[in-house]
């Protein structure tokens, strides 16, 4: 009689992980979304007398959406410490599909003028407040819900998201530039994205109505809330998780989102060849990721960061000088640059694989939600969220296309230093 529970267990543990990874995958689909089809949004939603100036606008929403994540950081990520990860999972994944549905309902500036680009902001900002609180909880549910030994594996998974959301949204953008016409695409075609991640997001919040609070959280005693006593618990491994988080977040927003633009406008790559290229940078860190998560449970955390921020050290110059040295040269370049890609995507891999598990390991359990999601939040605010619109910014002001470079290698060495002095966490008992 008693035989049919841990199947109806592991069931449960199933759907919880796909609840929990699904909504990620939402956030990261709509963030790449974005960027991918800024062209069109600036032509939607901003006036065309300049149209470099329309896409700046379009990136610095993109950007400006980062402010809201530290704040949503705070407030999910404390509902997640005070109430639990459940109520915090549901309120991210609500507030997540509401807004991205809204975004490809929004009239263009011609119908409704200065208030399309004003609830385009508001609607990022939704977002970036739900991403915001969504990294902390969801991390801190995989690791505490994760088979011992297996903290790093399990919580890979959540980088995984990163590269299912962007790769999807690299195919999806990709099919429709090349199955529409240019008019469709400019005038309705770039609003389907945006209304399916909503659809996707509906089913995250139904799905994650069905897990259960995990036994760590529940076992947890309440920690004191004395500011005085906060401050000294929290204070180093927040620092930690800025520094680490400069590198994994300006790699990403450089590589996955600004790099498509890049290859467009100085290699001479179509729109679809950009995104099937980044599509294939995406599919390096899907193949890698869970590797390095594994392997992170057995020999640490630390190996796996230092090798990817020295990788990109490396790699980051010399990449956007072949790129844009291919385009020149080759009547079609895609296949070289698309290795080019592939192999950045494999530097962010072997950072993602480790990254999620020691943002939450640092913490104890009542302050791992909000704590981690402040400082990665903020971190990810800073230097990720408007990283596309500082490229942009240097390449222009420097005239030089190989400026952003800098960029990455200066959030590689301070990540660097920080993963080399710091402790591992691999084997340490949850606090």
């Amino acid at each position: 009689m008693l035989m049919p529970a841990a199947p109806r267990v592991e069931s449960r543990q199933r759907r919880a992980l796909v609840a929990v990874l699904l909504c990620n995958v939402l956030e990261w689909y709509d963030f790449a979304v974005y960027g991918l089809l800024a062209v069109y949004l600036s032509r939607a939603f901003f006036p065309q007398d300049h149209s470099q100036v329309a896409l700046l606008a379009t990136l610095a929403v993109f950007g400006v959406s980062f402010v809201m994540r530290p704040l949503g950081g705070l407030l999910l990520g404390g509902m997640g410490d005070g109430r639990g990860r459940k109520p915090a999972l549901l309120a991210a994944a609500l507030l997540m599909a509401a807004s991205t549905f809204a975004i490809g309902l929004i009239p263009s500036f011609e119908r409704i003028g200065l208030a399309a680009p004003l609830l385009l902001v508001a609607a990022r900002m939704l977002q970036g407040f739900s991403a915001g609180g969504e990294f902390g909880v969801a991390n801190a549910f995989l690791l505490e819900t994760a088979p011992e030994g297996r903290r790093g594996f399990s919580t890979s998974f959540l980088s995984m998201t990163v590269a299912l959301g962007s790769g999807l949204a690299s195919v999806s953008t990709a099919l429709l530039v090349g199955l529409l016409p240019a008019a469709a695409m400019e005038h309705w075609g770039w609003r389907v994205p945006f209304l399916v991640g909503g659809l996707l997001g509906a089913l995250a919040l139904w799905l994650r109505r069905g897990i259960d609070e995990t036994p760590a959280y529940e076992r947890a005693a309440p920690a004191p809330a004395a500011p005085e006593a906060v401050l000294q618990r929290v204070r180093r491994p927040m620092l930690t998780v800025f520094a680490l988080t400069m590198h994994w977040t300006v790699c990403f927003y450089i590589f996955l989102i600004y790099l498509p633009l890049f290859t467009q406008k100085h290699a001479g790559l179509s729109a679809g060849e950009a995104n099937w290229a980044n599509a294939l940078s995406t599919l390096a860190i899907l193949i890698v990721v869970p590797l390095v998560g594994h392997l992170s449970d057995r020999v640490g955390r630390r190996p796996f960061l230092i090798a990817s921020c020295g990788l990109v050290l490396v790699l980051a110059l010399p990449a956007l000088w072949s790129i844009t040295w291919l385009g020149s040269v080759l009547p079609d370049a895609f296949v070289p640059i698309a290795a080019i890609q592939f192999l950045l995507g494999c530097g962010i891999a072997l950072y993602s694989g480790a990254a999620p598990a020691v943002m939450v390991e640092l913490f104890a359990t009542r302050d791992r939600s909000r704590w981690s999601a402040i400082a990665y939040a903020l971190a990810a605010a800073v230097f990720g969220g408007f990283a596309p619109f500082i490229a942009v910014w240097l390449t222009t002001t420097l005239d030089w296309p190989l400026a952003p470079a800098g960029y990455v290698m200066l959030a590689s060495a301070i990540s660097l230093i920080t993963a080399w002095r710091m402790p591992e966490t691999a084997h340490r008992p949850l606090g």
